[in-house]
Parts: C-alpha cells; sequence; structure tokens
C-alpha cells in the first residue's frame, strides 16, 4: 500500500512540473545559449567611423562578442572594464589570435557615441591593434536579429534596459562556441575560450595539451582540470608499460632458454 501511495504521489509531481514547464513564461532577460549555433554573418551595422560593414566581412578570427548600451548606468561599464583587464593581461595578441566586438542593443546610440566609448577602454590595448575591439551600433532589425541568434535576452525599462552579463565566443566560421558570464574574466578561462574556437585551425601543440587537460564546466561556468580524463590516460599509459615489460622479460627468457 505504501509503494502505491509513493508510486502515485511521484506521478501527481511529476504532472504538476508537467504542467507548470508548460506555463512557463519565455525567458525575458538573461541568456538562452545557443552553442553550437551558427550567427546570421550577413546583418549589417555601422563601425564608428559610421561606415556599413556586416560580420561576414568582421568575423575571421575568434570573436569575443559583447553587448551593451553606452548611456547604461549599471553594468555596461563595468563590463567593457572586465574586457579591457583580460585583453591587457591575455598572453595571446588581440587582432592576430582573436578580436572582440562589441555591439549596442540600443537603437539610439550612435556611431559617435560608440568612437567616444570605445576610447574610454582600449588602452590595454597596444601597438596600434586598436582596431582590433570594434564597436558596432545598428537599427533594430539586425540587433534583434543577432541578440536572438546569439540567445542574449534583454527588455528595455524606461530609458534604460535590463540585461544581462557576459561575453560570448564565436569561431571564425560564425559559431557560437562559449558563453562566460559576469563582469570580470580570468585570463586563462579566455585563452580556453579563444583556443575552443579554433577548432579545425592550425594551432601549436601547447594548446592541443590545454585543450585536453581542461574541460568546461558549464556549472560554474569556468574550465576546470578534466580528473577523470588525465586519470584515465595516467591509467593507460601505465598498463602499456606494464604489458610492454612482461613482454620484454618474456622475450629474453626464451632468447635465455
Amino acid at each position: 500500500m505504501k509503494q502505491l501511495l509513493a508510486i502515485l504521489t511521484s506521478l501527481l509531481f511529476l504532472q504538476a512540473f508537467a504542467e507548470d514547464d508548460k506555463t512557463a513564461k519565455p525567458l525575458e532577460v538573461g541568456i538562452e545559449e545557443h552553442l553550437g549555433d551558427t550567427i546570421p554573418l550577413d546583418l549589417t551595422f555601422y563601425n564608428t567611423e559610421n561606415d556599413t560593414v556586416s560580420l561576414r566581412q568582421l568575423v575571421d578570427k575568434p570573436t569575443i562578442f559583447s553587448f551593451v548600451y553606452f548611456d547604461c548606468p549599471g553594468l555596461c561599464s563595468p563590463l567593457m572594464s572586465g574586457i579591457s583587464d583580460v585583453v591587457g593581461l591575455l598572453d595571446m595578441e588581440i587582432g592576430k589570435d582573436y578580436q572582440v566586438v562589441t555591439i549596442s542593443f540600443n537603437i539610439t546610440d550612435t556611431p559617435e557615441k560608440a568612437k567616444a566609448k570605445k576610447s574610454n577602454f582600449v588602452q590595454t590595448i597596444s601597438n596600434g591593434r586598436e582596431d582590433a575591439w570594434i564597436y558596432l551600433t545598428g537599427e533594430q532589425e539586425n540587433i534583434e536579429a543577432i541578440t536572438n541568434a546569439i540567445g542574449f535576452k534583454y527588455k528595455a525599462q524606461g530609458l534604460d534596459f535590463a540585461h544581462p552579463s557576459a561575453i560570448i565566443m564565436v569561431s571564425p566560421e560564425g559559431k557560437i562556441t562559449r558563453y562566460l558570464y559576469g563582469l570580470t574574466y580570468l585570463p586563462f578561462d579566455v585563452k580556453m575560450a579563444v583556443i575552443e574556437a579554433q577548432k579545425g585551425l592550425e594551432r601549436p601543440t601547447i594548446n592541443k595539451v590545454l585543450e585536453y587537460c581542461f574541460a568546461y564546466n558549464p556549472s560554474s561556468k569556468t574550465y576546470v582540470l578534466n580528473i577523470t580524463q588525465i586519470t584515465g590516460t595516467i591509467i593507460i599509459f601505465f598498463i602499456v608499460v606494464g604489458f610492454s615489460v612482461l613482454i620484454f622479460k618474456r622475450r629474453r627468457k626464451t632468447v635465455k632458454n
């Protein structure tokens, strides 16, 4: 009898959960991850010189995307400071190994405002590579298309916006490969995300080793040491060595006999 009651209770709980899930409202503000999707590269925006450029023209290497609006009183400036800081700390060369694209999701932002805002955050970029951090503004249709494709959900609140804080890594082919959350980013996490976006491209052996030894943890949104994979590799290595030693000893005994 107790077992029957437990089964019935479980079924009722699952049914209630399913009904709640059906009536759940779609996410209004936040990130809906679209890992593996390709962004629409034919979308056009305006750069800081008021030139019309397409994402296809720009995305030719691993690209860090971020979304802001320039009059933001909250997250946007700290987010751009976080990007600026990590760019200054990375042992990779911006403009060569990767680039940054920041898009305003406020249609009232202009190329002039983008240029002024950019000047506040590119001090960490030297050797004339400031152009590798690209600031874009655009029209509503294209802004909605890129934010929907990436899963960046924001909502107007008066003159301001409620929005999440994250950077999104996109491969040279336009594929979304990683999301990193927050306002500050560890150089190691960003480097690993860049390496991951380089899949299919030629790269140094050390990068392959790093990618093998560390795995992305979706719960903490960071890279962690892949203990299971490393342990398995070590065990297999010692098994192979052990078998090799046994075979060698047997051959020596055969030769002696």
